[in-house]
């Protein structure tokens, strides 16, 4: 159920779904688009009291009641417009329910209410045609209304602080463009308006109105609330952005790339609005489980009429039957499961995780296997330095890296480049070279302060040197006139958080199990090093069958790919989870779509399924478990011993399960 539905009264111009969308569950919470509770609620309330005032509580006059000739006769007026104007939207909800074939909380309600009143119209009349006094249940009708309207206006505000995800989203694009004429003229036009291939001008501060690519201008944006990672991203000329994000401190120039629907911000509202439209094993389980209540709710009230009509007498009957129907009202029941889910998809978006297919939040709970790639994964996918080591005592480990950034300079080589880079990172003096050269296939060689300097291979030293390198690294030798001084390991890269994501899963009973092209050493170096099983020189179709094969042992297994070429794997597995998706979000492949390529993700990922989990379970039980306890209760079965509800009081515990429900959901918090 789309949240944005509950605002449907204050944002009715931003309905985009129709309303059959809305109630596919069944009678648990397709009612919630009749009317604005809080205006029921405000304008119920003059006439509640004023029924509450001039009618007697189970027939007994409260210190501040009063009653006057005629004035049940006031009254009985008063409670047919309550009835008319308040009761309205559980009516009809409940002719909603009833259409579905699944009379849940409205039919409840509704049932309460209607014997309530009706009785207690036949009460006056009976009063002034059979001259016999028969207490009425006015105050007992009119106070179970007003708690009524006033839980659902607090359920409907819970709802909106579950965080709309859309609504956020949707403000983040700016309502105007800066579009460049021909003329170099800025004209401002909506946003709507633009087309791809259109010029804008963002300038610093501001939000960029539509995805696109920098043609002049360099920035810092921000992409936090789209992608989740919340370090500003340098952003200089063919770098794409993303419409919503914010731009820093520079002038951008971009052409339009995708506007509307094709956007980026759009496909995530989109899979927003999709994933919480589904129903999930445990919604289906509450709708079942208010259905049930609904029938045993029913019978219960029955029974109670009959056993306290014949022991006792018809005004007692009914008090006890009507609070049986109210506190039976499954209602915190059908919103046990959509806050959470409410709560979880926002809290998801906004840390870049889109969960596509809520049943994946279910089955990653219950997940035996990971199978994750290696390159762009776990590793950064990019030549790095690992290691230094000086060979020489008379140098240190910075001479010997300014040496080394010397002689690859200006060389376009990932080898060279990533020793380059590393040297500036350290700050080291790089050594200016007179000459270089390229020794074909072994490395390069040149002069610098009268020495003649080669860093070669390590299989082209043809010496062996010992050394120590990572598993899956390559060695290059520094020699100075025919003597090595240093050497350099070079290799992909673990992320800073991998280690962290195996921690994780081995803490939550998942075996993680790298899968990758990479050939064998490479694959058992990273996989030496994170403590983890491995399998090397896997094309897409191998993982798609080692996945059935895993499949068919009736593991669980999740799949975290992609989502190019792993796409048939991602579909298969239990869970497929898309990384790095970055703008180009793998729509049809992928359950889950983690906007970055940050491991740790993956372990924010773990954790929301987990707590979304459980918050649905304490939320199914806490619904049905009140009022499996509350139904005997409310029928007198503890009367002998004194202790009855009366139908306010039953309205009153009936509403706090539903506020616990939504406290409940709202407190869903994620720590990493």
């Amino acid at each position: 159920m789309s949240e944005h539905e509950h605002h449907h009264e204050e944002h009715q111009h931003e309905e985009h779904h129709d309303h059959q969308g809305h109630d596919h569950g069944g009678g648990g919470h397709a009612h919630h688009h009749h009317g604005n509770f809080k205006e029921l609620f405000l304008k119920s309330l003059p006439i509640g009291l004023i029924i509450m005032i001039l009618s007697p509580m189970m027939g007994v006059t409260l210190p501040f009641q009063f009653t006057f000739p005629y004035s049940d006769i006031l009254v009985a007026i008063l409670s047919t417009i309550l009835l008319v104007y308040g009761g309205k939207p559980f009516y009809q909800g409940a002719v909603d329910e009833f259409k579905q074939k699944a009379p849940g909380m409205m039919a409840l309600v509704s049932l309460g209410v209607s014997v309530s009143f009706f009785y207690s119209i036949y009460a006056v009349i009976a009063r002034y045609t059979m001259d016999t006094h028969v207490m009425d249940f006015f105050f007992e009708f009119a106070s179970l209304i007003l708690i009524m309207l006033l839980g659902h206006w607090i359920e409907m505000k819970a709802i909106g602080d579950a965080g709309d995800a859309q609504q956020s989203l949707a403000e983040l694009v700016p309502k105007d463009a800066h579009v460049v004429l021909e003329d170099e003229k800025i004209e401002t036009c909506p946003v709507a308006d633009l087309e791809v291939g259109d010029l804008i001008r963002v300038q610093a501060g501001e939000n960029i109105p539509a995805d696109g690519v920098i043609t002049s201008g360099q920035s810092r944006v921000n992409e936090a609330l789209l992608t989740g990672e919340s370090k500003p991203v340098e952003k200089n000329v063919e770098d794409e952005v993303i419409g919503g994000s914010t731009n820093g401190d520079g002038v951008l120039y971009i052409e339009v790339q995708e506007t509307g629907d094709q956007s980026f911000i759009s496909q995530v509202q989109t899979l927003i609005s999709e994933a919480q439209n589904q129903p999930s094993h445990a919604e289906n389980l509450a709708q079942k489980v208010a259905g049930w209540l609904f029938y045993i709710a029913v019978a219960v009230a029955i029974i109670a009429f009959i056993a306290w009509l014949l022991m006792e007498d018809l005004p007692t009957a009914v008090t006890f039957t009507v609070t049986t129907l109210v506190i039976a009202c499954p209602h915190a029941l059908g919103l046990a499961i959509p806050l959470v889910v409410a709560r979880s998809t926002s809290l998801g978006a906004s840390r870049g995780l889109l969960v596509k297919d809520r049943e994946a939040l279910e089955a990653a709970h219950e997940a035996d296997v990971m199978l994750l790639d290696k390159t762009g994964t776990l590793t950064t996918g990019e030549f790095k330095v690992l290691n230094i080591k000086v060979l020489d005592e008379n140098y240190t480990e910075a001479e010997i890296t300014g040496l080394m950034a010397g002689i690859e300079g200006g060389s376009s080589h990932p080898i060279a480049q990533s020793i380059t880079q590393y040297a500036e990172e350290e700050a080291v003096e790089i050594v200016n070279f007179d000459s270089i050269d390229v020794l074909s296939g072994k490395g390069v060689e040149g002069e610098a302060k009268g020495k003649h300097y080669e860093l070669i291979s390590q299989k082209s030293y043809e010496q062996d040197l010992n050394l120590e390198i990572p598993k899956g690294a390559t060695a290059s030798v520094l020699v100075e006139d025919g003597q090595a001084i240093g050497a350099v390991a070079l290799g992909d890269e673990l992320k800073a958080t991998s280690h962290d994501l195996i921690q994780a899963l081995k803490e939550n009973n998942i075996e993680p199990i790298m899968a990758t092209g990479d050939n064998e050493k490479a694959a058992q170096g990273v996989a030496e090093e994170l403590g983890i099983e491995y399998k090397a020189n896997q094309s897409p179709q191998d993982k798609y069958q080692f996945i059935e094969k895993l499949t068919d042992e009736n593991k669980t297994v999740i799949m975290v790919g992609d989502g190019v070429n792993d796409a048939p794997s991602l579909a298969l597995a239990d869970v497929g989870i898309a990384v790095g998706a970055g703008t180009q979000v793998a729509l049809d492949s992928a359950d889950i779509i983690l906007t970055q390529s940050d491991p740790a993700d993956i372990e924010a990922f773990l954790e929301l399924a987990n707590k979304t989990t459980n918050k649905m379970t304490q939320n199914l039980w806490w619904g049905a478990g009140y009022n499996f306890v509350a139904i005997p209760l409310a029928a007198g079965v503890l009367a002998p011993i004194g202790f009855t509800l009366s139908p306010a009081v039953g309205a009153i515990l009936m509403s706090l399960s539903t506020v616990i429900v939504a406290v409940n959901a709202v407190a869903l918090r994620l720590e990493n």
